[in-house]
């Protein structure tokens, strides 16, 4: 007879603050995942839309979240750039990005991390491996447009051509990075037909193509079989944007490894474990059906 003591799973508990995040899969990504390692893993949704709350309300909730043992928070839109001074340090990413994810409680510090640029950067290598990234456009320049930007850069794009509704965003995304990477070119598109003629590949940053903003980004006569296109948007995984690309014959990454890889890396810092991927990536694609 086994008279071994039962073994206590370490308990674990973490939130995401945002708002309409009702919908969000990362919870059940990270408590799978967190059971398959032996903890005992509890994620919490704090959503500032059923709160009746606003981004003001950001420090209360960090507050109340680091007073009731919390291992962390993953923070999403609209509070990733006011999140940032609320932290004691930052990873070295985080401060480029001047916007954080993560945050880990360590002690009485707070770390603000950014796994966004890092999700997508994974992502790409292994749904885009060998392709060119000798001029890269890139549609949207917003939180998520400057994370993926910088991680095209660091994967060693030679110019990223930027492309935003708003001029001025998009100046302030070449500002903000350029300093940070010396071996590639920022600029701002003035003419997408003309960029696209040159370019290697589509980087789509913006949110048309998600449930609630449907449509096409861009023209449908300026894809061609000649670039790559790489998508962040993963609900739905099949935009428009994606579809037609794969119509048109080019090598396409949908949005769907993100989501996965951002949560893979937040995992690890929350627990110190490193999750198996390719589960996590697999309970990620049985959720997204059952939506």
């Amino acid at each position: 007879m086994d008279t071994q003591p039962a073994v206590i799973p370490r308990q674990l508990h973490v939130g995401l603050i945002g708002a309409g995040i009702g919908r969000s899969l990362t919870p059940a990504m990270h408590m799978r995942e967190g059971e398959h390692c032996g903890l005992s893993y509890r994620y919490d949704l704090i959503d500032l839309d059923v709160r009746g709350l606003s981004v003001s309300d950001l420090p209360a909730l960090i507050d109340e979240a680091e007073a009731q043992g919390f291992a962390g928070l993953n923070i999403t839109h609209p509070c990733k750039q006011a999140a940032v001074v609320l932290m004691d340090d930052l990873s070295p990413d985080a401060q480029t990005l001047r916007s954080i994810n993560t945050v880990v409680f360590q002690g009485k510090r707070r770390v603000g991390h950014n796994t966004d640029w890092w999700g997508f950067a994974e992502s790409f290598r292994r749904g885009l491996a060998g392709v060119s990234l000798a001029h890269v456009v890139q549609l949207g320049a917003g939180g998520a447009g400057v994370a993926v930007a910088h991680a095209v850069a660091g994967m060693g794009a030679r110019s990223i051509e930027i492309f935003d509704l708003d001029p001025l965003r998009a100046k302030a995304l070449v500002d903000q990075l350029q300093p940070a990477h010396g071996t590639c070119t920022f600029s701002v598109g003035r003419d997408l037909a003309a960029a696209l003629d040159t370019a290697d590949g589509l980087v789509h940053a913006t949110p048309t193509g998600m449930a609630a903003h449907p449509g096409l980004p861009l023209d449908a006569q300026l894809l061609s079989d000649r670039l790559w296109v790489a998508e962040i948007v993963y609900f739905p995984i099949e935009t428009e944007l994606v579809m037609l690309a794969k119509k048109k014959g080019c090598r396409v990454l949908d949005g769907g490894g993100m989501a996965v890889f951002q949560a893979v890396k937040a995992f690890e810092l929350f627990t110190g474990i490193r999750p198996t991927t390719g589960r996590m990536m697999q309970h990620f694609n049985s959720l997204r059906t059952m939506i």
